[in-house]
């Protein structure tokens, strides 16, 4: 697909993406204990002989106590990891209203004292990004609304950060969503088995996701699914007379908050509980995030899911 060329404001928001997604990463990966390894396999396969030039972190030496030679771990589909990130690029993602700060006290390195949950799902989708390609592995990228609206094949070179980050840097959130042809889409492009990240606010029937889902798990890849809200739509804490837009169906609705804020937690939390009964019932790796998650915060989750034992 054709992209339009970058504006000025696209450059920037470009330069500023691949600036928070490094400081977000090499902070990440200097942090206690962390792994840069976020496709390796854990599944324990077979023994190879070490030779020159291998990865001495990969040394068996519980073996080599008892053989006196070099052995080295291999994992199941010890290969580059193959990912692709879905991006949600429908309306409702311009909704934004969180302080510039996260949920520790950090101050967001943001110039926007209120992101978007879109800001929010191209920070974490350019910190992905720049952590896989470090380790040589592929990305590739879809911005979907009602159907796929930009897509990036995937590649492996660290030049390639630069294509994803205009890609996310040129998406204007519109329309509504249209979840299940972009999964199928997804489950089309990516042939072989890898690793497919949504990254959406999921404004969608569950039943619709849960098929998207299904597909995806039947043609045997691994899902994350990273349920991106603003941190209002789950508090509602909203005060005094208000003005709600709908930013998909165009209704609009004035009226006091407080006296809704029961009801509308009380819905939220059931629509919650179905979506992550959704995922669990497809295999689906869920994870909520919130826009003033710190992105570090995120990665650490997302790493640890890595780490877990593989189903399917």
């Amino acid at each position: 697909m054709a992209r339009r060329t970058p504006s000025a404001d696209d450059l920037a928001r470009i330069a500023r993406l691949e600036l928070e997604a490094r400081e977000i990463v090499e902070g990440f990966l200097t942090g206690p204990h962390r792994s840069p390894y976020f496709g390796a396999s854990l599944e324990f396969a077979q023994h190879r002989e070490y030779v020159p030039g291998d990865d001495t972190r990969r040394l068996d030496w519980k073996v080599f106590s008892k053989t006196d030679k070099l052995y080295l771990k291999l994992y199941e589909e010890e290969t580059n990891l193959r990912t692709l990130l879905l991006v949600d690029a429908s309306e409702s993602m311009q909704f934004g209203a969180g302080p510039a700060t996260t949920r520790r006290g950090r101050r967001r390195t943001r110039e926007n004292d209120s992101p978007t949950k879109f800001d929010t799902a191209c920070l974490i989708a350019a910190s992905l990004a720049y952590l896989l390609l470090r380790q040589q592995d592929s990305v590739a990228l879809m911005t979907f609304d009602e159907g796929v609206r930009t897509q990036v094949a995937g590649r492996t070179s660290q030049r390639h950060l630069q294509t994803l980050l205009e890609a996310l840097a040129t998406a204007k959130p519109t329309k509504k969503t249209g979840l299940f042809d972009v999964l199928l889409a997804a489950a089309d492009q990516a042939s072989q088995r890898g690793l497919v990240t949504l990254i959406s606010d999921l404004f969608v029937p569950v039943d619709e996701l849960k098929r998207g889902l299904s597909l995806l798990r039947q043609r045997r890849h691994e899902v994350l699914v990273l349920h991106t809200l603003d941190a209002r739509e789950l508090a509602f804490d909203f005060t005094g007379t208000t003005r709600f837009v709908g930013l998909e169906d165009g209704g609009e609705l004035t009226c006091e908050p407080r006296t809704l804020r029961e009801g509308y937690l009380s819905a939220l939390d059931e629509w919650l509980d179905d979506v992550r009964r959704v995922c669990g019932q497809t295999g689906c790796d869920y994870q909520l995030v919130r826009s003033d998650d710190a992105p570090s915060a995120v990665l650490a989750e997302l790493l640890a899911r890595r780490k877990r034992p593989r189903r399917g």
